[in-house]
């Protein structure tokens, strides 16, 4: 309960600040767990820091790459900048605000389905070096698949298709929707709501898994990113852990970390929390998107998925991030082993060209050599650091050398995917990059 107290006081004193641009230090007790800091107790110049972010940002808004932002950095296992920026849409009726919950994307690969994944390790009932085949059993007889590895399919260097657009499943040629996968109504058939009034039939999942399964298979074997074994995951770990891959989740990490907003489905959890909503949908869903995920793949599973689906806070996010950077430790308790953590951190197939870590994204190779319109992410980063982006304009980053965690969180997409700015203006590795050359003179 103490602890509890001291984090909401945390919460409550840093809004204020980061809000303000106090320049009030905070002193909160440290331990293994997150705590609240002025940018100068961990040497970092304050107002460096915020006038360049800010112009950063508002040069973001001004050009259409986000309606908002928001930004989160820890150094030192302290919060020394948390801000919210614009607001939720381009009519400014709701402002973006500190404790909002985002549609996180493909940092749902590193934030749900990987730690399941990890837990599994450390329990001896998943093994990377193994086939695949031997957890997932329609892949026995399935030739080009059968002999490939997890430690392959995580570091995307099994040659897998990218992507495969399931909606198109669901259109006849005329670009109705067949009745037979979709009604207005739930059931007990079809019981996966992909949104207000949208409901998909069960059985859709495993036509989705058949053509999972049978997809083609790159020979050449070269790094090509794919998020489709990550539409599996979530019915893997429920059948080798014998629980529920949502309560897995919520069990093994996100409760007991404190992440008491993270999960999916927040529309039906009942959070007092804003969501920020992501595209105004013209193809599926004709209305704009709000609390219920974007990827239109993870909505026909229902909104839960490994690939896409997750909802977060900047906090939230901070903490499974600090303890992935503990190596599997965080708040005196340990979550996974740190053999486990520092194996699936690490880069995995640098012959190949290949900087991917099992699951998690690495900073290209040379990075350090490269300037800030071609590194990925910001130059400065160590080799050792890790994260992932989000495809709705998220992006989480580890650095264990520099003990630096980066948390970004926009909604790019709104309005329309087609909004591209954060990319051409390289938005997200701008903003990183501050946090490392804002080191205070010794003098």
């Amino acid at each position: 309960m103490k602890q509890l107290i001291i984090i909401l006081i945390g919460l409550f004193c840093w809004s204020v600040y980061s809000q303000e641009d106090s320049e009030v230090s905070i002193a909160i007790p440290r331990g293994d767990i997150l705590s609240y800091a002025h940018p100068s107790e961990v040497g970092l110049d304050s107002l460096y820091i915020h006038t360049r972010v800010n112009e950063i940002i508002a040069n973001g808004i001004q050009e259409k790459a986000f309606p908002g932002a928001q930004v989160l950095v820890a150094k030192q296992g302290r919060i020394i900048f948390h801000k919210a920026y614009g607001h939720h849409t381009y009519d400014k009726l709701q402002a973006v605000s500190l404790n909002d919950l985002y549609d996180v994307a493909s940092v749902t690969k590193i934030t749900a389905a990987l730690p399941a994944l990890m837990k599994l390790v450390d329990l001896k009932k998943l093994d990377l070096d193994a086939p695949f085949s031997n957890y997932w059993k329609p892949w026995r007889k399935i030739e080009n698949k059968k002999d490939l590895t997890l430690r392959e399919i995580l570091a995307h260097q099994a040659g897998l298709k990218p992507y495969i657009v399931f909606l198109n499943e669901l259109y006849r040629k005329n670009g109705t929707l067949k009745k037979r996968w979709v009604k207005s109504y739930p059931s007990k058939r079809f019981s996966n709501q992909a949104y207000d009034g949208i409901f998909i039939k069960k059985s859709f999942l495993k036509k989705m898994y058949r053509k999972i399964d049978h997809s083609a298979v790159s020979a050449d074997r070269k790094y090509r990113y794919s998020g489709l074994s990550f539409f599996l995951f979530p019915e893997l770990v429920t059948q080798l852990s014998g629980t529920e891959y949502e309560r897995f989740l919520q069990h093994h990490f996100y409760s007991p970390l404190g992440a008491l907003t993270m999960g999916f489905l927040p529309k039906k959890s009942g959070f007092k929390n804003k969501i920020v909503p992501t595209e105004q949908d013209t193809v599926f869903r004709n209305t704009l998107t709000q609390g219920w995920v974007h990827d239109e793949n993870a909505s026909l599973m229902g909104g839960i998925s490994g690939n896409a689906g997750l909802f977060a806070t900047a906090t939230d996010l901070a903490k499974i991030m600090q303890m992935y950077m503990q190596y599997g430790s965080y708040g005196g308790k340990r979550y996974l082993s740190e053999a486990t953590v520092k194996e699936f951190i690490k880069i995995q197939y640098p012959q190949n060209k290949n900087r991917r870590g099992l699951g998690f994204d690495k900073p290209s190779i040379s990075n350090s050599q490269l300037p800030l319109s071609k590194a990925y992410p910001a130059p400065e980063v160590s080799a050792s650091s890790f994260g992932h982006s989000g495809f709705t304009g998220t992006f989480v980053w580890a650095d264990p050398e520099h003990e630096l965690v980066y948390i970004f969180l926009s909604n790019r997409v709104h309005p329309s995917r087609a909004h591209r700015s954060i990319y051409s203006l390289n938005i997200r590795p701008a903003v990183q990059q501050v946090f490392y050359k804002a080191t205070l003179s010794s003098d």
